[in-house]
């Protein structure tokens, strides 16, 4: 059973960007589960490499999403949380492939819509991570502290998430517009 370190914070951040469309056309849950693989990985190229959408064993709504965060490869499984239009919270117990081998770490990954007024939005994009025991183990037999370790992860994810955040905000504005037009 993996146990997840939630009193500790591997790395952290949240960016957001103002989109063009009203706040009651935003449907983030309806994006999230329907985005096609090659609009994912247009959100982030070349980090973003596939996603795609399924259910947990008991139902519940999933996104698989496999990227490049620094130098590891992640597979994440987020399991939502909430899964809501202006609100989604997905969790995962993602596995990373780093130059060292294979560990765990977990995700989660904050999507929020704000009404800025009738024809805006801001989109936020947060991402908090947390160490597994087996990521804690993993470290320490590789030489690498807590610090350092904590140092890298936020250099890397946090430039992933400042790239990633505007290309959603946008994907997701176009999936309203699209879906108005329709």
């Amino acid at each position: 059973m993996t146990v997840i370190r939630a009193d500790l914070v591997l790395s952290q951040s949240a960016f957001s960007h103002i989109i063009e469309v009203p706040f009651e056309k935003v449907d983030i849950a309806k994006w999230l589960f329907s985005l096609p693989d090659a609009e994912y990985q247009r959100c982030a190229a070349p980090d973003h490499i596939a996603a795609g959408a399924t259910y947990t064993d008991d139902g519940r709504r999933m996104s698989i999403n496999v990227e490049m965060i620094g130098t590891g490869l992640v597979v994440q499984h987020y399991v939502g949380e909430i899964t809501e239009a202006a609100h989604c919270r997905m969790v995962s117990t993602s596995d990373v492939f780093t130059p060292n081998g294979r560990t765990k770490v977990q995700v989660i990954w904050d999507l929020s819509a704000k009404k800025i007024d009738e024809n805006r939005t801001e989109y936020t994009n947060a991402v908090i991570s947390h160490p597994t025991e087996e990521f804690l183990t993993f470290i320490k037999e590789h030489g690498i502290t807590w610090e350092r370790a904590c140092a890298d992860r936020q250099a890397s994810s946090g430039d992933h998430n400042r790239r990633e955040t505007p290309l959603f905000a946008e994907s997701i504005a176009r999936a309203a517009l699209a879906h108005t037009h329709a």
